[in-house]
């Protein structure tokens, strides 16, 4: 686990984040977006699941730099002071710095908000070949995701009662949007929203998360593996 701070075009300024793995050992970078709750130790420490799962260079950019919520109202506060635009440039400019440290392929995943940023991030950053969001969609002004053109598999969960977000109905207009779309894969599970994140003691769902998780590493390692050393 590594400490690293990086540049990007958010009006904030420089984004630091946490990184795991090493790029003298693989050349396929993954970017992992926080839930609302900011880079807490879960998703560090998904970030360093994911690094050993696939082989991969991880970066966990920290969007509110340096505020983690510890409860949903603080949580929800920060989540709506989040300049969502401003977080998509801190996954380019995170994406960026792993292609400084020699990745050739960098794809991002995120979860909750951090799924629907990594739907935007798709949408926005050129400099991803990969996205695999979960539970989440963005905004229809943040972007279009009708223009999305990388590689794209989706995770939701079907009693999921986020509406607007999350929710079965946004997860098939999501798919909708997405038909006809190359190297687009989309899942539902029997399970409700958080499913993935073990402090989530209402909705976490270990054989979903099991598997939702495996079919991200192997659909990274699909469209980053040519980026292998």
């Amino acid at each position: 686990m590594t400490s690293v701070t990086f540049k990007t075009n958010n009006a904030l300024g420089d984004c630091p984040g946490i990184m795991h793995g090493d790029p003298e050992k693989s050349k396929m970078g993954l970017v992992v977006v926080q839930e609302w709750w900011g880079m807490n130790e879960q998703i560090i420490a998904r970030g360093n699941e994911l690094a050993k799962m696939g082989n991969f260079v991880t970066m966990v950019p920290d969007l509110y730099r340096g505020k983690v919520a510890t409860d949903h109202e603080e949580a929800g506060h920060l989540m709506g002071g989040l300049d969502w635009a401003g977080a998509v440039e801190d996954i380019r400019g995170a994406a960026l710095f792993l292609m400084g440290k020699g990745c050739r392929k960098v794809g991002v995943t995120g979860y909750c908000m951090g799924g629907a940023l990594s739907i935007a991030a798709a949408a926005l950053v050129g400099e991803l070949s990969a996205a695999a969001p979960f539970y989440g969609t963005p905004k229809a002004e943040l972007c279009d995701v009708k223009t999305i053109n990388i590689p794209l598999q989706a995770h939701f969960g079907e009693l999921d009662n986020i509406a607007g977000f999350s929710a079965p109905e946004d997860a098939r207009a999501f798919e909708a949007a997405m038909a006809g779309k190359n190297n687009f894969e989309f899942f539902m599970y029997p399970t409700g929203h958080g499913f993935t994140n073990p402090n989530n003691k209402e909705n976490y769902n270990k054989e979903c998360a099991d598997l939702a998780l495996s079919r991200t590493v192997d659909f990274m390692k699909k469209h980053l593996g040519s980026a292998r050393l």
